[in-house]
């Protein structure tokens, strides 16, 4: 039932959320058009041809974080090692125009909380993304991509290398059936669930409106802690940044030190 309802359902669905909650997946699976109920062993047999896994809150490998979020997935599509979503994480997100600062600081982060057994959480995008997952690879720790596509084709396909490297000690994950395509919508949709699959979030240079900042906002809703990497006060690559720490929205951090005695609390 939930991979006919996922498959259906647009993710993060406040209102499909609640009808799961208060009339439970059986009146929701009722709901929808004959059609749509009688796709699941297809959408199954798609996900179990890309060497994939259908992860379903029922599951021990599903991560419980994920619960606490006001919509949470319905289901998620995963591949590559399960325990990769079990360890500790630390979501590290920014720009995709980063300038090499920027890559530098979120490399350098990402393999200083590997060093001390954290993993790392991104979007697996060009930018910061690939930056901090490649930081975690060097320093040969876990890190995770949470996709706004279907599993069969991780966006952005430019980066399918580093999606091989990730899947040999880490996981790629996705509340996207196969067959479906990164659109605008979905990466802030997506960033809810780093957001949430991580203790705490890492933004590293951020335009103004950048949607990084809605991965922060998630965390922040979550209570857990949302950090900002300072940068010149003419770059409008830190923009975002400055903007969070200056609604103290964001603890500024200049170090992995500094992030690490923020993070302790929840260790």
């Amino acid at each position: 039932m939930r991979v006919a309802i996922a498959a259906h359902h647009e993710p993060g669905s406040n209102q499909v959320a609640r009808a799961i909650s208060e009339f439970g997946l059986d009146y929701v699976f009722s709901a929808l058009p004959e059609s749509a109920q009688n796709i699941s062993e297809i959408i199954l047999k798609k996900i179990a041809d890309c060497d994939a896994r259908l992860l379903t809150p029922e599951d021990l490998a599903w991560p419980d974080a994920l619960n606490e979020l006001e919509a949470p997935p319905i289901a998620l599509v995963f591949r590559g090692d399960a325990d990769a979503l079990k360890i500790k994480s630390l979501a590290i997100v920014g720009t995709r125009n980063p300038t090499p600062y920027g890559v530098r600081v979120a490399s350098e982060f990402a393999a200083g909380f590997v060093d001390r057994e954290w993993a790392i959480v991104s979007g697996g995008a060009y930018g910061v993304d690939s930056a901090a997952h490649k930081g975690a690879l060097i320093a040969e720790g876990i890190t995770i991509a949470v996709t706004a596509s279907g599993i069969d084709s991780p966006y952005p396909a430019g980066n399918q290398r580093l999606f091989d490297e990730i899947l040999e000690n880490g996981a790629i994950i996705t509340e996207y059936m196969p067959g479906v395509t990164a659109r605008p919508h979905r990466f802030l949709i997506r960033n809810r669930i780093i957001a949430a699959l991580s203790r705490g979030t890492l933004v590293v240079e951020a335009a103004f409106r950048s949607g990084s900042l809605r991965t922060a906002r998630d965390a922040a809703e979550l209570m857990r802690p949302v950090l900002a990497i300072p940068g010149p006060i003419t770059a409008p690559t830190s923009e975002g940044c400055h903007r969070l720490i200056g609604e103290r929205s964001a603890e500024l951090v200049t170090s992995v030190a500094d992030a690490i005695e923020l993070m302790e609390p929840l260790n």
